[in-house]
């Protein structure tokens, strides 16, 4: 399982290689480049699996959502 992932930007293109939590989901990410603050896109259940490089952990594993 990968804890890494690059998330970045769609307003400024800034990126920014974060680890992510492993038992909860991040709804909010602060973009280091331009202050925007990401939410996830509509389907999506955290910042990680709309603007980052991995999806996150328990997606990943199979188990789905960790906030469902």
């Amino acid at each position: 399982m990968q804890l890494q992932s690059t998330i970045t930007c769609p307003k400024c293109g800034h990126w920014s290689v974060e680890t992510m939590p492993i038992d909860a989901c991040q709804f909010f990410y602060d973009c280091k480049g331009c202050g925007e603050r990401l939410k996830p896109n509509a389907g999506d259940c955290c910042v990680f699996c709309s603007y980052g490089s991995v999806r996150c952990p328990p997606l990943q594993a199979g188990d789905g959502c960790a906030c469902s």
